[in-house]
């Protein structure tokens, strides 16, 4: 697949990219069926297919239960193959989130990725909003700290996923990189993929096929989806948090579909 410019960032981004909570969590999770978390067998042999097939994308949490330790030990020897997007502010505990957006705790969380990642950079670090975006964009000391870990080297990029469309706006005013939810049953961000547009920030999209409850009557929801989402220029790129192997194949084929169609 060919390399998509992370809006005005020097980074470049496969057109989809592998979410990873289902490798480190399987409870208060929104999926339609359950799953099982993936031995290291699994898990190592799906980056590898997701490499294979052109992605270079891997988007992770620290609230997705262990799936940044996890990584760091599946990635080792592959850093400079993978642009890594973590994140900061929710904290998933005893089945619970919780939410904390100071500078201190802002601090901590980027020191404890990347240690767990086995890293000394993380090329994007998104705000993991409680969906109270305005004020955490506006009044919350979390971004002022991302800046300065900018600043310092410890991240390249930095931005807000967001659950509003005036925090999806005020994010791109404010910062490097918007995770927006857009998909064919919901649209009301689409503002937001506009804005980003307007003034040349980088857009992913997270929830494409509404976290697996998407169904399009008499057609293929995948093809149909991503047909869909990259009609947009300013979408860099969807995150899909399959571990299927043949869902990952079959999501490859039908982006890539997409992405020569428009053309």
């Amino acid at each position: 697949m060919k390399l998509r410019k992370l809006g005005s960032t020097e980074i470049f981004v496969s057109p989809l990219g592998l979410g990873t909570v289902k490798l480190g969590r399987d409870q208060g999770v929104k999926y339609p069926e359950n799953f099982v978390i993936p031995d290291d067998k699994a898990a190592g042999d799906l980056i590898a297919l997701a490499k294979e097939l052109g992605l270079n994308l891997i988007d992770t949490a620290p609230a997705y239960g262990n799936s940044e330790q996890r990584l760091g030990t599946l990635l080792k020897g592959q850093r400079q193959d993978w642009v890594i997007c973590s994140k900061v502010g929710e904290e998933y505990e005893n089945g619970k989130s919780f939410y904390n957006f100071n500078a201190e705790h802002t601090r901590h969380s980027i020191e404890r990725s990347l240690k767990r990642l086995n890293t000394d950079y993380i090329d994007m670090v998104l705000v993991h909003s409680d969906g109270n975006d305005l004020a955490v964009i506006n009044e919350a000391e979390v971004l002022q700290e991302l800046a300065a870990c900018k600043q310092r080297g410890l991240i390249r990029a930095y931005g807000v996923s967001t659950k509003t469309v005036a925090g999806g706006i005020a994010a791109a005013d404010k910062t490097d990189i918007v995770m927006a939810t857009y998909n064919l049953d919901y649209r009301e961000e689409a503002p937001v993929i506009e804005h980003c547009q307007q003034i040349n920030k980088g857009l992913l999209i997270k929830k494409a096929f509404a976290s697996g409850h998407l169904c399009a009557a008499g057609e293929d929801p995948i093809q149909k989806s991503m047909d869909f989402i990259f009609s947009h220029d300013a979408i860099s790129s969807v995150i899909i948090g399959t571990i299927n192997p043949a869902h990952l194949r079959a999501n490859v084929q039908a982006a890539m579909t997409a992405t020569k169609t428009k053309k």
